[in-house]
């Protein structure tokens, strides 16, 4: 948010997410003129059009449109798994950290985080965490593995993006054994922007992939679940018993396919502020941060001479937004909204919030 308020008040800068966004006029008008049907009986026109394309950039059979990331890594979890099985997932997954532990209480899964690097794991980790075959008996006794779960960009690693060779590798360890593949996807948009990759690249290999449309996209709301036809029909059936069943849905799809078709492009802009950020902060006393770490429009940095809390208590009183995690760990994110002035002038409350 940018630009002077209408009384002269410099109007808030929020770098709290890139959920934050507002609708353009362009995608206002696209909103506004969209065909609707009812969502529930699978005949909106603008739902259907989301859903055919977000599957052919993902390179699936068929995708299901949901009104939140959650439920859509929820719903993915419930359709490949049993009450019971395990789930592996990588450290500080949003599906299980970000999501109110919805694994256990949804899907009745047993998660089971593995370790690595900015929230990745390799094969060897991915083999290390299966059961081992000790007979009939014994096996009956154990929480059987039947899924393992990616994210891509990672959001708790400041938006890390997987290479794609250490994907690959995990994958097919993944196959050999059989299990489920889920890649949480939410920022997919963004690995493809940092890397030149496509999207499709990055979901070959994954049984299923959630993206969003409302974070980096800027769409008002919305995430779709990609995967084979059969298992997408699965997935309406649990879309609709989790309260998902949308109506006149082509209204807001209608923003999402707008944001598909025209916002993947200017994502470097907003990579590039956020390095932009994370050089400024670097050069702040008080403030630590990595720059070199910084791939793509997610900004983590740590507060060492006031706490998180109160460094961005004092953000806010000097009108930017920005999320602390704890007692010293930060987050900005630059998106659609944010301007090379906004990104000066958070850099120079920054300076002044830092001061013990």
């Amino acid at each position: 948010m940018s630009a002077g308020a209408a009384n002269g008040a410099m109007a808030v800068i929020d770098l709290r997410s890139d959920t934050v966004t507002r609708p353009t006029e362009a995608m206002r008008a696209a909103m506004a003129a969209a065909p609707v049907g009812d969502d529930a009986y699978g005949d909106d026109p603008s739902v259907l059009a989301l859903e055919r394309r977000t599957a052919e950039l993902l390179g699936k059979e068929d995708a299901v449109y949901v009104p939140t990331g959650t439920m859509s890594n929820q719903i993915a979890l419930r359709a490949h798994t049993e009450p019971g099985d395990t789930v592996l997932i990588g450290p500080g997954a949003h599906v299980w950290f970000g999501e109110a532990g919805a694994p256990s209480p949804i899907s009745g899964v047993v998660v089971r985080p593995l370790e690595g690097p900015r929230g990745m794991f390799d094969a060897a980790t991915l083999r290390a965490a299966l059961n081992i075959d000790m007979g009939p008996v014994r096996a009956r006794m154990q929480s059987p593995v039947r899924l393992v779960c990616a994210e891509n960009t990672h959001n708790g690693a400041g938006g890390a993006v997987w290479p794609l060779d250490l994907q690959r590798q995990m994958l097919a360890a993944a196959r050999e054994v059989g299990l489920a593949t889920h890649l949480d996807g939410a920022r997919l948009w963004n690995a493809t922007a940092a890397t030149g990759i496509p999207e499709v690249e990055f979901a070959e290999g994954f049984d299923t992939v959630n993206v969003c449309f409302s974070k980096a996209l800027g769409a008002p709301l919305g995430s779709a679940l990609a995967g084979p036809r059969d298992l997408i029909e699965r997935a309406r059936r649990f879309k609709q018993l989790y309260g998902g069943g949308f109506r006149q849905a082509g209204i807001v799809a209608a923003g999402a396919l707008y944001a598909l078709e025209h916002h993947r492009a200017r994502l470097p802009e907003d990579h590039a502020r956020a390095r932009t950020l994370a050089r400024g902060l670097a050069e702040i006393p008080g403030l630590e941060v990595d720059p070199e770490a910084v791939e793509t429009n997610i900004v983590r940095f740590r507060s060492t001479a006031v706490t998180a809390p109160e460094f961005a208590n004092r953000c806010r009183a000097r009108g930017v937004l920005l999320n602390a995690y704890d007692r010293t760990d930060l987050r900005v994110v630059p998106h659609l909204q944010t301007t090379d002035g906004d990104v000066e002038r958070a850099l120079e409350m920054f300076r002044e919030a830092a001061v013990a």
